[in-house]
């Protein structure tokens, strides 16, 4: 039986594909291992949203050909933006871009009529609780820092009815099991714009339209979202979170708190409409946990720009957040824009920023203490004289840790949150 490992750099949608990749090359009778050490078959699905993901999809490529691969195929934005220089790689035989993605285990196995097969997770470090699912790809936004556009193409969205089915099965297989098997607690949605799922349908439809559908039609115990577009939302879909089922957090990029600056960054959004938007979400979600991304050193962001940048930042008292030093990125606008900030200011900003969003999760967590919160147990990160130690993180995307007579791996308990260890909290399992 032929070995094949997967492997990625990038968002969850890349992981949400990886998993779709996996069920389909078990199908084809391909068995998934841990390790690229003498794959039959290595595919990597690559990155390009900065130069540092460039060069980790370059990296991986080269590692799975040192460790000895007889074939690698890459796939992904990277490897549909730069396919000459992907195809140059060691080891490289294919290059499938991501608009023959969905075709990509069928041509590199030449079969063509695979049948379902039940979700399993993948093998070694993938191995997962949660099911990553693709509801959407491409996007219709121009925001001029962006090169996914280019490299995903238009806004498409999948069907309610194929949606519903990859839940089913990342929700039915190893449900029997006492040990909690291999079936997902919970589903993240994922998508390039998740925001704009279901805007292709004729009649459009909105993404709160699949939540509800999949709410009513599944037995999800958990149900998260993956990073939301600001000016896709509304009061109407916050109530949403009415059931208690949907994970209390929401990702919102923001990527400047400077008007100014958001302008030349084509974002559909000004600071006031995003604080706006934060304060009826926070109104209608109690303890909703708002994460955001940053992007510092944006060309034409003088000291001024940034101050108010960061003063925003602080403002809205985020729950935690990613930062990005700006990466031009061959193709996109703002590559060509003037007065490019120098990369040693643009470190020292993104320190500060980070300083600061830091400052802001910890005081999150810190409200938390005293409580108790549902907890899914992701990892077991071995046993002590006293017993296991879990880590897991609540429906606020809390990582919280504990010690326990049972492996509880893939379980969801009742968890008092008793102190801070870091960015972690320590808990204790009460059921």
């Amino acid at each position: 039986m032929r070995r094949v490992y997967l492997d990625m750099v990038g968002c969850r949608l890349n992981q949400s594909e990886l998993e779709t990749f996996a069920r389909q090359f078990r199908a084809a009778g391909y068995t998934l291992v841990e390790t690229p050490e003498g794959a039959d078959l290595v595919v990597i699905n690559t990155c390009t949203v900065t130069a540092a993901a460039d060069a980790d999809s370059r990296a991986k490529a080269r590692q799975a050909y040192r460790a000895g691969a007889k074939q690698i195929a890459l796939t992904g934005c990277w490897a549909t933006l730069h396919p000459r220089e992907a195809q140059a790689l060691p080891g490289v035989s294919r290059v499938i871009p991501n608009d023959q993605k969905e075709r990509l285990v069928s041509q590199l196995t030449e079969t063509y009529d695979l049948e379902p097969l039940e979700r399993e997770p993948l093998p070694g470090i993938r191995h997962r609780t949660r099911a990553f699912i693709k509801v959407q790809d491409g996007c219709d936004n121009h925001c001029t820092f962006c090169v996914t556009r280019l490299a995903r193409g238009v806004s498409r969205s999948r069907p309610i009815e194929a949606v519903l089915a990859d839940i089913h099965a990342a929700l039915s297989d190893g449900k029997d099991d006492p040990a909690g098997g291999s079936a997902a607690k919970e589903i993240v949605l994922s998508g390039v714009h998740l925001g704009a799922w279901g805007q292709d349908f004729s009649p459009p439809l909105h993404l709160r339209h699949l939540i509800q559908a999949i709410l009513q039609d599944s037995d999800v115990p958990r149900l998260r979202l993956s990073s939301l577009e600001p000016w896709d939302l509304d009061e109407r879909f916050f109530r949403l979170w009415e059931n208690p089922r949907l994970c209390r957090h929401l990702h919102l990029p923001l990527q400047s708190g400077c008007a100014a600056t958001l302008r030349r960054m084509a974002r559909k959004t000004t600071p006031e409409q995003y604080a706006d938007l934060v304060a009826t979400a926070r109104a209608l979600i109690a303890d909703v946990a708002i994460t955001t991304d940053i992007i510092v050193g944006f060309p034409g962001e003088d000291e001024n720009e940034f101050a108010q940048s960061l003063a925003f930042i602080q403002q809205m008292a985020f729950a935690g957040g990613h930062v990005f030093a700006f990466s031009p990125r061959p193709g996109t606008a703002a590559a060509r824009l003037a007065n490019p900030v120098p990369p040693s200011i643009r470190k020292e900003r993104s320190q500060r920023v980070r300083e600061s969003l830091s400052t802001a999760a910890q005081a999150f967590r810190q409200r938390f203490l005293g409580r108790t919160a549902e907890v899914l147990w992701e990892t077991t990160r071995g046993a002590t004289p006293q017993g296991w130690m879990l880590s897991g993180l609540s429906d606020h995307y809390l990582r919280v840790r504990t010690i326990t007579p049972l492996p509880l791996t893939n379980q969801i308990s009742t968890v008092r949150l008793m102190s801070l260890i870091g960015d972690e909290i320590m808990g204790e399992v009460l059921s």
